[in-house]
């Protein structure tokens, strides 16, 4: 699934390809990915101007003036601009036809994203997708002393609180495991013993590994073509993710992987002890 850095080389992607453009007309092939009544959907993004990009975690936003139009990807959606005569497969769900004579397609293999549209509100948060969404990672009323109120209590561990979207939007399972592993704390550690000196470790590191993979996606929105579609994954740099059995970069002992908060998870034995 892609991860907010992901989601954020996706929406700055399309913002360098289409910029202002208008949406001229909606076919929707596929009425589950609409989370509203379809034809309410086609009828109301007809003719209107994106007027802006944005993202909160994982979720793609259109500034449409009086409406705001906003995409989940889920696990495999992505985009594809196109010329309306090149063909598209059966992955291929929404067509939208744009002013300059293109195509923005969406494609998702596995059909789970979402779209929605909302007359705009002053405050986007109050949308319902919303609803059980927290700060984004890099939202500044975030910070230790409001995740020390909020956890300290709490008896989870710490990579199920790093993926736990109401706590925190737009981390993932790969995220999860290369902020635990900066912090050099077991994945396993129960929130509950983190100090708020700790939170404020956790905040830091978070967006440090955050920024990075989005300064890596930059080469994405300068390389796209048509042919590629638009998933903002890059090759990432990773410590721990997905190297099980390899040299821990700083010890050099072995990368284990166990299962924690249900997910195949990373680290290092030696550098990463529970508290």
């Amino acid at each position: 699934m892609p991860e907010l850095p992901e989601v954020e080389t996706v929406v700055r992607t399309l913002e360098h390809q289409l910029q202002q453009i208008e949406i001229m007309d909606c076919r929707v092939l596929r009425d589950n990915i609409i989370a509203m009544d379809t034809q309410a959907f086609i009828e109301t993004i007809r003719h209107k101007k994106i007027q802006g990009y944005h993202r909160h975690g994982k979720y793609l936003m259109f500034d449409l003036g009086s409406y705001d139009f906003i995409v989940h990807l889920r696990m495999e959606g992505k985009f594809y601009v196109q010329a309306p005569q090149e063909p598209y497969d059966k992955h291929t769900h929404v067509i939208f036809s744009l002013s300059d004579g293109r195509e923005l397609r969406y494609h998702d293999t596995r059909k789970f994203g979402k779209m929605v549209l909302y007359p705009k509100l002053e405050n986007y948060r109050e949308y319902p997708c919303f609803a059980h969404i927290g700060p984004d990672a890099f939202d500044e009323e975030l910070c230790a002393d409001s995740l020390y109120r909020m956890l300290h209590k709490k008896k989870t561990c710490l990579k199920a609180v790093l993926l736990d979207q109401s706590v925190m939007a737009g981390i993932g399972n790969i995220y999860a495991d290369e902020i635990c592993y900066a912090m050099r704390m077991h994945p396993e550690t129960k929130i509950s013993h983190l100090r708020k000196k700790d939170f404020a470790v956790l905040i830091t590191e978070t967006r440090r590994i955050l920024s990075g993979a989005i300064r890596a996606g930059g080469t994405t929105i300068r390389s796209y073509t048509s042919s590629l579609g638009v998933d903002g994954r890059f090759q990432l740099k990773l410590k721990v993710h997905a190297r099980k059995g390899e040299a821990c970069p700083n010890c050099q002992g072995e990368i284990k992987k166990i299962t924690v908060a249900g997910r195949g998870t990373y680290y290092c034995p030696t550098c990463q002890k529970k508290r």
